[in-house]
């Protein structure tokens, strides 16, 4: 999962359409911070190994509910979107119907825990539906774990567009050359997730997949935490990449890395 808060990382500072939309860019500078992405990455994280791998529904909502607010509360100011915030800060919190990609950026520690692609989907359902339980939410989490699972089990870049074309029926026909002159900034799963997945599909490595991120722009972190999470699953992460972005990490979060690396 590190893969996509290194993706939350690099695009921090390119969201909301700012940058010129190249390729050509130092990766991690100064003005780079994480989000709200690695904030929930690591909160479905730490909920998923409470609630043990063999958990039933209701448990790995119950521990993604608790884990989600305590995260959300003590980072209050890491960017979440008006109806999450007012999730994170209600007493009994309800999903809200929501389709936005927040769904989708996530879920990826789903994508590493878990032995088959139906258990793989299956707790990826339940980490949207808590909040985003809108049928293009569902999805979103649906996809960007299966994904994962199917490059860290040595599938082809092939492979995995056509289960993602054929299962989930995302439109993967566009170049990242034609999305990207009217692609902006846009926060549902439905321009977010195929986007994404382009961004990795045409790439030959894991600085490459995030390279092509900030050549389209748009909601670049959370973009880069969905193609980040699948292009680390097939590719790894380079070493001095990984050192860099750990220095832009807190000691919690840290933690919550290593803990969920020790047990995959």
């Amino acid at each position: 999962m590190l893969g996509a808060i290194i993706g939350d990382i690099t695009g921090s500072r390119f969201e909301f359409d700012r940058g010129d939309k190249s390729r050509e860019f130092e990766l991690i500078t100064n003005d780079c911070f994480f989000t709200d992405d690695t904030v929930m990455t690591v909160a479905v994280a730490e909920a998923l190994l409470d609630a043990g791998k063999d958990a039933d529904e209701k448990t790995v909502k119950d521990h993604l509910i608790k884990s989600m607010k305590l995260w959300g509360r003590k980072y209050p100011d890491a960017g979440y979107g008006g109806r999450f915030i007012s999730w994170v800060l209600d007493d009994d919190p309800e999903p809200y119907g929501s389709y936005g990609n927040g769904s989708g950026m996530r879920v990826s520690p789903a994508g590493w825990l878990y032995d088959t692609i139906d258990r793989t989907r299956e707790v990826a359902r339940w980490t949207a539906e808590v909040t985003h339980n809108h049928p293009e939410g569902i999805k979103g989490a649906e996809s960007t774990a299966s994904a994962i699972f199917l490059a860290r089990n040595g599938k082809s870049k092939e492979e995995i567009k056509a289960y993602l074309t054929s299962e989930f029926g995302y439109d993967l026909s566009r170049s990242l050359d034609e999305i990207r002159p009217d692609y902006y900034h846009v926060e549902d799963c439905m321009h977010t997730m195929p986007e994404a997945f382009e961004c990795f599909l045409e790439a030959e490595s894991f600085e490459g997949t995030l390279r092509n991120v900030m050549y389209i722009g748009g909601d670049t972190d959370t973009l880069g935490a969905i193609a980040g999470a699948t292009a680390e699953a097939i590719w790894g992460i380079p070493e001095e990449i990984k050192v860099k972005a750990m220095t832009y990490i807190p000691l919690d979060i840290s933690k919550e890395l290593t803990k969920f690396s020790n047990s995959i």
